[in-house]
């Protein structure tokens, strides 16, 4: 299964709206085949594997097969997967997690059991929502999985009172950051950042052949139209303030106006996280000023942190995130770590909301 898995993180930034799967075919501790799920509307990773035991002529009755989230037992753009694998003939199929889509939840695991296969489900259970937590958010909850970028000196600031930010890590980090834009299906960004800095916001240090979409919070719609943001890459921006004449230009260049209801004035960044899981995103790279990262987390829509910590100290300037003052320790918000990373001369931190995290584990236990 640690084999499958490391397959399936190959294809982590073309899968989407799909999850991240590969599929393994063992018999007497020899692997015969495998495959990994292709672009939406490709081939998934049963269907890769089999057709590839077939090209080398191998038997697949009686075999193991190892598949990390449950096939799938529907019609979607491809035929279910579980008949494919029924008509394989393995004796056993060993999955890593139940698939959390209302569509397949548990069917596919039946039907398996059925047809008279043995199923084991839960091995690397965690480890397999980990390459997936954005479709598996997708499903249950009908938000992407969303991940704040921070780059911050240890004492917590990302850029001197005056603004001045660039470049607080180093070459390393800056890149590693891009492979996490890679992935992502949306990188999201402010108004003000975009006012500020006229960021491109593109995928650049890595090879891609999926480009994210790019996505503004522009509450008033000041963006200048001809800001670099917008390169022709397909871009949203979610505002309350309606200009037509602005967005059909903007349209030209591949750009898209949301215009959702104000929540205090400012844009519903719940109502877009759900408009976005209403269009297929599965995850979201935050990557903006301490404003939006804090009214993120305020909102109760930052599942993930992903900082990266710079040896310096930046003293009184801008802290991490914007956010209200808190009356106790009770109200704080609880991430856990679970990644720490060498980017020398800097440190990539990860953690995750614990209450989020949990959930999402739970939806996926058969």
């Amino acid at each position: 299964m640690g084999r499958a898995l490391a397959l399936a993180e190959t294809v982590m930034a073309i899968t989407s709206p799909n999850p991240r799967v590969a599929c393994l075919i063992v018999r007497q501790d020899q692997l015969l085949a495998s495959g990994a799920t292709q672009r939406a509307g490709g081939p998934h990773a049963e269907v890769m594997a089999l057709r590839q035991a077939d090209e080398r002529g191998c038997v697949t009755t009686g075999s193991t097969i190892y598949v990390t989230l449950e096939p799938c037992s529907h019609h979607g753009r491809t035929p279910p997967c579980v008949d494919a694998l029924i008509r394989a003939q393995p004796a056993r199929v060993v999955i890593a997690m139940r698939d959390p889509n209302p569509l397949v939840g548990g069917q596919g695991i039946a039907r398996l059991r059925a047809a008279g296969i043995e199923v084991r489900v839960g091995v690397c259970q965690e480890e397999a929502l980990a390459l997936n937590p954005g479709f598996v958010a997708r499903m249950t909850r009908k938000t992407p999985w969303a991940w704040l970028k921070l780059a911050a000196s240890l004492d917590g600031r990302i850029a001197l009172a005056n603004g001045e930010s660039q470049w607080i890590t180093g070459p390393a980090a800056r890149a590693d950051g891009h492979h996490w834009r890679a992935r992502s299906c949306v990188v999201l960004t402010g108004s003000g950042t975009v006012l500020a800095d006229n960021p491109q916001m593109n995928v650049r240090h890595v090879e891609t052949s999926r480009p994210p979409i790019k996505a503004i919070v522009d509450t008033r719609f000041e963006v200048d139209e001809n800001a670099r943001i917008f390169d022709g890459i397909k871009t949203w921006v979610f505002t309350c303030s309606g200009n037509p004449e602005k967005a059909r230009r903007l349209a030209e260049k591949n750009v898209e106006v949301v215009e959702l209801p104000p929540n205090n004035g400012r844009v519903d960044l719940g109502a877009m996280m759900r408009w976005m899981g209403q269009n297929d995103i599965n995850e979201v790279h935050v990557e903006a000023g301490a404003r939006l990262s804090g009214a993120l987390l305020q909102a109760g829509c930052a599942d993930e942190l992903l900082v990266y910590l710079a040896p310096v100290l930046l003293g009184d300037a801008i802290g991490m995130v914007g956010m209200q003052a808190l009356q106790s320790l009770a109200e704080a918000q609880r991430f856990e770590f679970m990644e720490t990373t060498a980017l020398a001369p800097d440190l990539r931190l990860r953690a995750r909301h614990v209450g989020h995290w949990k959930s999402l584990m739970e939806s996926v236990q058969d």
